[in-house]
Formats: structure tokens, C-alpha cells, sequence
């Protein structure tokens, strides 16, 4: 049954992104749940604010990850690349204390965006970050959704079919991903 923090790279309440997680939330295979947490409250990383003491949002980002089974990490694209905060989020939970927020984490990592090239571009740097973190980022499936004004309603709902099952696939794949690292039952 795993349990599965996620988070959305993006502040805008109606983004597409977070829309996408909700879905995912609601579309998780039987057992997965999937805790949402926002990264709002994370200032920019400062190591001067570090060694003054980690930021509460911060230590309780780091503690729910830890505590998780896989990381699920929904992101828009800004000019080809991995949205700042994305990126500053990535920066304050990759410090010490070490195991750091990252390591030995089955990730997954999708995003929406209402361009054509479906949050390739963010995806990738991601990977890149992550990577050195021995992160273990999930290879396959893809989830790089274009034009996704036209899969979403008015509320935010996800409403076209194919996308729908396009993402059941992927959060079937991440649940098969999150066990192949799991410890084996004493």
C-alpha cells in the first residue's frame, strides 16, 4: 500500500499542475494514496537562514518525504526548464541532515502544460537534479500532457477520457516502480 507525497511545481492555485495532481489523487490505483502538500511556504534557499535553523515548512516537507513510500512531482515548464520554486524546493531538501529528502526515493515525475511539448524540457533538468541526489526517478511511463486547457474544465476537473487513463497508467507504473524498491517483509 503506498504512500505517496505530492507535490506540484507550481504556486498558482488554478495551475494545470495542480489540477493534474488532484486527479491523481482521485485516480490512484487501490492502495496508493497520495498526500498533497504545496510548496508555498518555502522561502528561497538562504544558507545563511540554514545555519540560523531550517525553516519549519521545510523541516516538515523533509519529514513527509522521508516518511513516504515515493515521491510524486507534477510540474509546469517555464522557458524550456524546471520552474524556480521547483528548483528551490529541490535545493532546501537535498541538505543535511543526511539521509537528505531524496535518498534512495522512488520519484516519479509528470507535468501539464497548454504548449505542445508537454513539460519535456522541465522534466528533463529535473532528472538532472535529482539524479546525484540518488534519487530513483522513474524511467517510463511518460506523462508530458500538451494542451492541457482543452483536458480540464472550467473548475479544474480533468475531463477528457484519454488523458484520465493515460494517467491511471502512470501512477500504475509508479506503484510497480515504488515496489521494486521496497523492503521485503521480515
Amino acid at each position: 500500500m503506498p504512500q505517496v507525497v505530492g507535490i506540484a511545481g507550481s504556486l498558482r492555485q488554478a495551475s494545470y499542475n495542480r489540477a493534474l495532481l488532484r486527479a491523481a489523487v482521485e485516480l490512484a490505483p487501490p492502495g496508493m494514496t497520495i498526500a498533497i502538500h504545496t510548496l508555498d511556504a518555502l522561502p528561497p534557499y538562504n544558507g545563511d537562514v540554514e545555519a540560523a535553523g531550517m525553516p519549519g515548512a521545510v523541516t516538515a516537507l523533509k519529514t513527509a518525504i522521508r516518511a513516504a513510500d515515493g515521491l510524486l512531482i507534477i510540474t509546469p515548464e517555464y522557458n524550456s526548464g524546471t520552474p524556480g520554486v521547483l528548483k528551490n524546493a529541490v535545493d532546501w531538501l537535498s541538505r543535511p541532515p543526511k539521509p537528505h529528502a531524496f535518498d534512495a526515493k522512488p520519484v516519479a515525475i509528470g507535468g501539464a502544460t497548454p504548449g505542445g511539448f508537454g513539460t519535456r524540457g522541465a522534466q528533463y533538468q529535473l532528472r538532472q537534479c535529482l539524479t546525484p541526489l540518488n534519487a530513483f526517478v522513474m524511467p517510463q511511463p511518460p506523462l508530458m500532457l500538451s494542451t492541457a486547457q482543452e483536458k480540464f474544465d472550467a473548475a479544474g476537473a480533468l475531463i477528457d477520457p484519454k488523458t484520465r487513463e493515460t494517467l491511471q497508467k502512470f501512477l500504475a507504473g509508479f506503484a510497480a516502480w515504488i515496489a521494486r524498491f521496497a523492503s521485503p517483509a521480515v
